[in-house]
């Protein structure tokens, strides 16, 4: 048992002003930083794959709006529907909270597509690229989640339960202990997924098996952290769908992307497209890829003549 590391979410303001910098847009401005760094030295370690850092910079532009756009939206939609339906305006009222990571990683989706078609790029060359930058962020988002203690865990008498001062249930006396759901995700969504993927970029691969293996060790996990997470009571009833005493929206939302990443994987390896070398992605287009593809059916035509 321990208690919970909760500080106050601002952690300082302008005073006179509505200005204040807070631990969770901390953790998104660390996501941005770390992402611009990892992928310009990635640029730098590899010249000849046609990444700089002018074009970095672009993409995390477009990963950084599809990331808040898209948790915003998919917040509401997934978690606050009747909500919006009440009054649409709490759609834009992001100061108040709430973003979902699985509508985030539909607006970094949208936002890969957008980015890949203004360069004229497959947009899985330019997914493998940064992949590992996305369980990095859940690192620094879980984290600030942790320091305001968000996102609690159920109840549990497990050595590894932690006792949350600020709930109510707490605050005449009693001692309920909570698993710390945000540092398991941490943990895993984050840390392992991260090591995992860093060290398998280093090896030759195809194309889309990085962003498959990342879908669907995402949803591994989280699916498997859900059973240690408080529900969101304001669903089903407290917080479990369908009449079931275990399905939660994190489930739900998870499952798709375990078979999404699972099909993923497997077109990857079944006609494998290698524009890689030496473990980095190769910066190229899909009419290159036809181009290479028919210069090859070509030499192969001219080798079977002579023969």
């Amino acid at each position: 048992m321990f208690e919970s590391p909760f500080m106050s979410a601002v952690i300082f303001s302008i005073p006179g002003t509505p200005l204040s910098l807070n631990w969770y847009g901390l953790s998104y401005l660390a996501t941005f930083v770390f992402g611009l760094v990892y992928a310009n030295r990635r640029a730098l370690k590899y010249p000849n794959m046609g990444w700089n850092k002018e074009i970095n910079s672009d993409l995390l532009f477009y990963i950084m709006i599809g990331v808040i756009a898209g948790g915003r939206v998919g917040y509401v939609l997934f978690y606050n529907f009747p909500l919006f339906l009440e009054n649409p305006l709490y759609l834009i009222r992001i100061w108040e909270g709430g973003l979902s990571f699985h509508g985030g990683f539909l607006g970094v989706c949208l936002g890969y597509i957008l980015f890949s078609r203004k360069y004229k790029i497959n947009p899985f060359v330019t997914a493998d690229w940064v992949v590992p930058i996305v369980p990095m962020g859940i690192v620094f988002v879980r984290g600030g989640n942790t320091i305001n203690a968000e996102l609690w865990g159920r109840v549990t008498e497990s050595p590894m339960g932690v006792y949350f001062t600020q709930l109510p249930e707490n605050t005449l006396g009693n001692m309920v202990m909570r698993h710390p759901s945000t540092i398991y995700e941490l943990v895993l969504e984050g840390l392992v997924l991260f090591v995992f993927l860093t060290w398998f970029i280093r090896k030759p691969r195809p194309r889309m098996a990085a962003s498959g293996m990342f879908v669907l060790g995402y949803g591994v996990f989280r699916t498997f952290v859900e059973f240690f997470r408080q529900p969101d009571a304001q669903l089903g009833i407290n917080g479990f769908l369908y009449g079931t005493d275990w399905i939660t929206r994190g489930i739900t939302l998870s499952i798709p992307m375990i078979i999404a990443g699972a099909v993923i994987v497997f077109l990857a390896y079944r006609k494998p497209i290698y524009d890689h070398k030496r473990g980095a992605v190769a910066l190229s287009t899909d009419e290159t890829d036809i181009k290479i593809s028919k210069n090859t059916k070509t030499k192969k035509q001219k080798k079977g003549k002579k023969s």
